[in-house]
């Protein structure tokens, strides 16, 4: 049987990226948003505490630190999944079907069910699934092939049950 979809997708920064963003904006949208406001009340009480009592070296470092952690949060989380990847894992060719969809690395084949999809996301580039809040797969829209994304993600919808949510 001929798959109605299949996509190439490249794990690599980019990638992991997407995914990372993803996580924050929507299953991990609660938690994001407590470390951003925990993270602001620091910077805060930093510069206050600069202008009372003069700037200290630590609270500098301490403040430039959450700041460069608030831009490259989505790179740094991406980072860290990246090192926790298998080798061989890196290249992965998705073929999606009537029934199920499987995935084929270099290490191995797996078979997935749609029912086990928990939510989906769709940025410019990827459609990701979520398994649970920290397992995710991505599917690089650019290397997509037996349809349009429309196509795609009217398919995915009515095999899962879920609306594709736009971040």
């Amino acid at each position: 049987m001929e798959p109605r979809f299949s996509f190439k997708t490249d794990y690599d920064m980019t990638t992991f990226t997407a995914m990372a963003r993803a996580i924050r904006k929507t299953v991990g949208k609660k938690r994001s948003r407590r470390s951003h406001i925990f993270g602001a009340a620091v910077v805060v009480l930093g510069i206050a505490a600069s202008l009372l009592w003069g700037p200290k070296p630590l609270t500098i470092a301490a403040i430039a630190l959450i700041i460069l952690v608030f831009i490259f949060e989505n790179r740094i989380n991406a980072f860290f999944a990246m090192r926790r990847m298998l080798p061989g894992m890196e290249r992965v060719r998705s073929d999606f079907y009537e029934d199920r969809y499987i995935s084929s690395t270099d290490i191995g084949t797996t078979e997935w069910h749609y029912d086990k999809i928990k939510h989906i996301a769709e940025d410019k580039d990827f459609f990701i699934f979520f398994f649970s809040k920290s397992h995710v797969q991505a599917y690089d829209k650019s290397r997509m092939y037996g349809g349009i994304d429309a196509d795609f993600k009217a398919f995915i919808e009515e095999k899962t049950g879920l609306k594709v949510e736009v971040i």
